[in-house]
């Protein structure tokens, strides 16, 4: 696909041009229709279009599109701040500020954390995402391609392995990684924050322990250290939850919310601890676009269709058939190179493992290329890029699921052992 007057240094994944799209159906230029299982890298958990947010914008655009809140606040914004307190599922009231997206809620969040704390270190992960800009990508957990040839980042930033069933590190390792770490790399009375997805997204969909979320929690306590909980990609019902950290029961002091709060207009928020976020001298925190009006009214709408009962129907419904799908590939043996699932509810990543005559990341790019042919988009992540993570909307017609993961099926047969 021709991408004249674009950075190459932006990598495209499906060279297709989109044209319209439908919940978990989309079209492009020439009219193929596709289904979608990357929904914006999980920003559309309600799908394209969804009618009670296109209604929501339509209306705000004709009132009003824009004001910088730091100078004149607006209606929309106070609303969205309101929503999220009853919305996020923590035992203390929030308080908020809106960004524009993640990786600038990220950033927003080590300055709390800076503040608050008068320390500088910052503890993260293996395998962990947070953002392109130049302190979230110091938080990353991978070099390539995010950190190189970038020289010094800013931190320090110290790396823990992520304890998780799906990585095979159990949470007495990583918790020995973390002795070892304030024993020998840095003092506790000097780290900042910890911060962690409680699922990892780019990471290849794996559940955090909840037995190391547990400690973790006790640890930053004990030391003065404030818990930052990503959930970029997880919230919003992602897991069948509204927020991953329900299935770790802890509760984060700070916590970073994006991709789908808006359903695709730019929109994220830093939340947390009102001691936390209200600690920084006024005019610390803001931004000439964050919480832009019509932005604001689509995330109200996103709040208002998402209530607990549909996210745990649709999250059941998704994990029901994944799982189901899953399991049939496997039992059939005709495919040696998928390997286990990961997740958890209806976020669900697929392993593909290496076999005699490829890598798993080999097999998984031959994969998203046939299934684009047979009509189905794909998105990969992990570090070596061999888990297939499914991301179709919450909202799909079990029919429309069923038929992708027909399509998947169909391009699998492609794959050579």
């Amino acid at each position: 696909m021709d991408l004249p007057h674009v950075s190459a240094a932006l990598g495209v994944l499906h060279p297709i041009c989109i044209a319209r799209g439908r919940n978990a159906e989309v079209w492009d230029e020439a009219g193929q229709r596709y289904i979608d299982f990357i929904g914006g890298i999980g920003v559309l958990n309600l799908g394209h279009c969804h009618p009670a947010v296109v209604q929501a914008v339509q209306s705000q655009v004709g009132r009003l599109m824009h004001t910088a809140f730091n100078a004149v606040p607006h209606r929309g914004y106070l609303k969205v701040v309101e929503a999220l307190n009853r919305f996020v599922p923590v035992s203390y009231p929030l308080s908020c500020m809106l960004t524009n997206s993640g990786a600038e809620a990220t950033e927003n969040a080590l300055k709390v954390a800076r503040g608050v704390t008068g320390r500088q270190a910052v503890i993260a992960f293996d395998d962990a995402f947070h953002g392109r800009t130049l302190a979230a990508l110091n938080l990353n957990g991978k070099v390539k391609p995010y950190k190189s040839g970038l020289g010094a980042l800013p931190g320090p930033v110290y790396h823990l392995p992520f304890p998780s069933r799906d990585s095979g590190v159990t949470a007495e390792q990583a918790l020995a990684a973390l002795e070892r770490l304030f024993e020998v790399e840095i003092p506790a009375e000097e780290v900042a924050c910890m911060v962690v997805e409680p699922i990892q997204g780019e990471g290849g969909f794996r559940l955090l322990s909840p037995e190391f979320a547990r400690a973790m929690r006790d640890i930053c306590r004990r030391h003065g250290i404030l818990l930052i909980f990503d959930e970029i990609q997880s919230g919003f019902g992602r897991s069948g939850k509204r927020f991953g950290f329900s299935h770790l029961d802890v509760e984060p002091d700070l916590l970073l919310i994006g991709k789908s709060i808006a359903s695709g207009l730019p929109l994220a928020a830093l939340a947390g601890r009102a001691s936390l976020m209200d600690a920084l001298p006024k005019g610390a925190l803001g931004g000439t676009y964050s919480g832009n009006a019509v932005a604001c009214a689509a995330a109200l709408a996103v709040m208002d269709v998402m209530q607990e009962e549909t996210l745990a129907a649709w999250g059941q419904q998704l994990e029901t058939l994944i799982v189901k799908a899953h399991q049939a590939w496997r039992d059939s043996g005709r495919f040696p190179m998928l390997g286990a699932m990961t997740g958890v509810g209806a976020m669900r990543g697929i392993v593909f493992e290496d076999t005699p005559n490829a890598t798993g990341a080999e097999h998984l790019a031959a994969l998203l290329a046939a299934g684009r042919e047979a009509g189905v988009l794909l998105m990969p992540s992990g570090r070596k890029r061999n888990v297939l993570r499914l991301l179709p909307p919450l909202t799909t017609e079990p029919e429309i699921l069923q038929e992708g993961l027909n399509l998947i099926e169909q391009a699998l047969e492609t794959l050579k052992a």
